[in-house]
């Protein structure tokens, strides 16, 4: 005989990037380089921090920190030879490391002080203002911004 699965206790599934919300001590996602990379960065790793019990103004700052770091990924930066961007995440103990790697761009990404009327220049500045540590990697092509939310965490830039 089969057994019934209550309608609030459903088998864990596995998402389109190969991972179960919630489960593992990290996730990464590779989105599409484009226009819509900000809102599917924003929806994997938001289902993802809600599964894992995060606070709910700890997803909200890494909502806005993610799509301004993926906004600038695509506005700045050329894609990963697969044509995605890498979306890397961790959570514990109700810290949240975000990344974002591309394949860089003409500059290295850094905080400006754009004009008070200028209608772009300020992603990297909100980025700063939310997190505790925040910082650029580069590695063979690649070039990462990270950012870490919700309290001290053990990453540093030498």
């Amino acid at each position: 005989m089969s057994e019934t699965i209550p309608t609030d206790e459903q088998p864990d599934e596995v998402d389109k990037y190969g991972g179960i919300p919630g489960q593992g001590l990290v996730r990464t996602a590779r989105i599409p380089f484009g226009a819509d990379a900000s809102a599917e960065a924003r929806q994997v790793v938001v289902t993802d921090l809600i599964a894992r019990g995060i606070d709910e103004s700890i997803i909200d700052e890494a909502e806005l920190v993610l799509s301004e770091l993926v906004a600038n990924s695509v506005r700045h930066a050329s894609p990963l030879p697969d044509g995605t961007i890498r979306v890397h995440w961790k959570a514990r103990n109700g810290v949240v490391e975000l990344e974002v790697s591309d394949g860089g761009g003409p500059t290295q990404p850094s905080v400006r002080r754009p004009a008070p009327w200028a209608p772009s220049g300020r992603g990297l500045r909100i980025v700063r203002s939310l997190a505790h540590e925040w910082g650029i990697l580069e590695d063979r092509g690649t070039m990462s911004v990270w950012a870490a939310l919700g309290g001290p965490s053990r990453r540093r830039v030498n």
